[in-house]
């Protein structure tokens, strides 16, 4: 008896085709359970991700978030607000927040930024209500800092974010990534490429270490 019960219970179901039928079944099942069926999902969300992006100037990071922009949804890059002029090209919300020194510190004294630094003479510091309100959202949250701005998210955030400090494939390399900018002065160059090596020993053990020629083929 038991087959047969099967069987005809498969018929059934293989009669079911319109969405009323499909609700009425539904309700039977429920009856003879004596429960209905949760809405709940079965796997919970997963949390967002934060993803700390670092590396010495000129090696890439831009090109690197806007490619991670286009191959992915769901993902959040936070404007990263800075006292330094805009350069040729620059969107002012889109590339950074451009703001007085003055606007800054006012920024620091309301406590808005989850980190700042003096970089070169200019602060960069990352707003912290972008990051809360795409979190609340579900968004996978990118920052782009560099890196006294990833040593300090290092001690805030811990294991709690993804680390990935790029270099370039050579000091020469470098060099030529900061000339084809065509935003430097000879003296600022030579600070940037000064600076490199120690930005990789500063970097962290447990980041994850991008060589500039491998950035694309792995996005």
């Amino acid at each position: 008896m038991a087959t047969a019960y099967r069987t005809d219970d498969a018929k059934r179901l293989h009669a079911v085709t319109s969405e009323s039928d499909k609700d009425e079944l539904l309700r039977g099942l429920e009856a003879t359970l004596g429960s209905s069926f949760s809405t709940e999902p079965l796997v919970p969300p997963s949390n967002p991700l934060v993803i700390v992006i670092s590396g010495p100037s000129g090696v890439g990071k831009d090109a690197v978030i806007k490619r991670l922009r286009e191959v992915r949804d769901g993902i959040h890059f936070v404007v990263t607000a800075t006292s330094r002029p805009k350069r040729p090209g620059e969107a002012d919300g889109k590339d950074y927040y451009f703001v007085t020194k003055e606007q800054f510190l006012s920024m620091v004294e309301r406590n808005e930024l989850l980190e700042y630094a003096l970089v070169y003479g200019d602060y960069k510091g990352v707003p912290k209500q972008q990051i809360r309100d795409f979190m609340s959202k579900g968004f996978d949250i990118v920052l782009r800092v560099d890196i006294q701005g990833a040593a300090t998210l290092r001690s805030i955030l811990g294991n709690s974010a993804i680390f990935i400090f790029l270099v370039a494939e050579s000091e020469a390399a470098l060099v030529k990534r900061l000339i084809s900018r065509k935003t430097e002065t000879i003296d600022t160059l030579l600070v940037r490429v000064a600076t490199a090596p120690l930005d990789l020993e500063i970097s962290g053990p447990d980041s994850l270490i991008l060589l500039a020629a491998q950035q694309m083929a792995l996005l």
